[in-house]
């Protein structure tokens, strides 16, 4: 029982960090902003293409840790995008309570004028640990869970937000596929559609 107070403290406590930027304590609306905004390149890539290549990718490498990347791992490299921890009961897509505040800052950046009428998916991404069907599944309902306190909670356009999993497909650090790290949500901005 103590190992799990530990943890579930140890998880509660680990800082969110930004593409690029070393790990903090406070997460804050102008990181998110400056992360997401700015010009780039035309996204011709929808939820749904994500979506499906992660389900392929599990498809035609099956069996766990999977040396593959998917094939649109390139190009979401390229895309404007935000990492952020956002913890979840064990083995559930319920946010913990002290991650509210966190997807709070999440949709505080996405009222400003900055990033308003622009497109963003949320992607779900789990550790190594267990099958990768089940990964991507719970990844699945932990996105949609995110989009879902984004819209109902904190009144985000709902035609603005879509949700996609990943599972262990595009894991943080390859070397480590069961850290922490590796557990985390993305926000990618597709631009306006």
């Amino acid at each position: 029982m103590r190992t799990y107070l530990l943890a579930g403290l140890s998880a509660a406590i680990l800082a969110v960090s930004s593409v690029g930027v070393a790990a903090q304590t406070k997460l804050n609306r102008n990181e998110i902003i400056n992360s997401l905004q700015g010009a780039q390149q035309e996204v011709d890539l929808t939820a749904d293409q994500m979506q499906k290549a992660a389900i392929e990718n599990i498809r035609k490498y099956p069996g766990a840790n999977s040396p593959h990347d998917m094939p649109l791992s390139a190009k979401l490299a390229t895309l404007r995008q935000f990492n952020v921890e956002i913890t979840f009961d064990f083995d559930s897509a319920r946010i913990r309570p002290e991650s509210y505040e966190t997807v709070g800052v999440i949709a505080d950046a996405l009222h400003t004028p900055y990033l308003q009428g622009q497109t963003f998916v949320i992607v779900g991404h789990t550790d190594a640990k267990g099958p990768r069907q089940y990964n991507l599944d719970l990844s699945i309902k932990r996105a949609q869970a995110v989009r879902e306190a984004l819209v109902t909670t904190f009144q985000v356009p709902a035609q603005y937000l879509f949700a996609v999993g990943l599972g262990e497909e595009q894991l943080r650090d390859p070397s480590k596929p069961d850290a922490a790290i590796n557990r985390r949500v993305q926000l990618i901005n597709l631009g306006y559609k």
